[in-house]
């Protein structure tokens, strides 16, 4: 992937990743993070990984050093801190150019909880991705997804009625098949 160069906001050394997406997550930053993993900055240079924002947002990753991308990027970048963080700016044209790689996009709230492992923020992080329309198509349906999953798992109505439904059968079979005494001795 290559990333123009952009306008470095902040460079430290943090032990925990959260601390720069929580940063760039309430400053609405629109640019890139370069990580250097503890193992880069202490043994050999085995890359870098790169995380472009959009208002703050994870778009896409890419691992230098393993040349790879996506959530397979992401899992390269999931290493015992400390990192050094590099943060750039980036105009919304020159970030538009990059984030038509999807075979580098993300899960917005990815990063936050595989790197970071910081649950809260990958909820604040999906919000935000919500309301700037910034969740591709395939993982928004599958936030709906589960939004219907756990809407339906606390319907115990439903649940009860199914469950009912479910003996009514099982009764219906076994007596089809005979085994009614069975069935009769397992009553619960």
């Amino acid at each position: 992937m290559k990333v123009p160069h952009g306008r470095l906001l902040r460079s430290r050394v943090v032990s925990n990743p959260a601390t720069a997406f929580s940063t760039v997550l309430d400053d609405s930053l629109t640019g890139y993070l370069v990580f250097e993993p503890q193992d880069t900055l202490l043994l050999d240079d085995r890359g870098r990984g790169v995380v472009t924002v959009r208002n703050g947002v994870p778009v896409l990753v890419y691992h230098t050093g393993t040349d790879r991308g996506g959530v397979d990027g992401l899992a390269d970048l999931a290493v015992p801190g400390p990192y050094k963080i590099d943060v750039f700016e980036l105009s919304d044209a020159e970030i538009e150019r990059l984030h038509d790689a999807d075979e580098l996009r993300v899960p917005p709230g990815e990063p936050a909880e595989r790197v970071a492992g910081d649950p809260h923020l990958a909820d604040r992080t999906r919000s935000r991705a919500r309301e700037h329309g910034l969740f591709p198509d395939d993982v928004a349906n599958l936030d709906t997804n589960e939004d219907a999953v756990v809407s339906f798992l606390s319907d115990e109505e439903r649940i009860e009625a199914i469950k009912r439904q479910a003996r009514e059968d099982a009764e219906r079979q076994a007596s089809e098949w005979g085994l009614n005494d069975e069935l009769a001795g397992s009553d619960q």
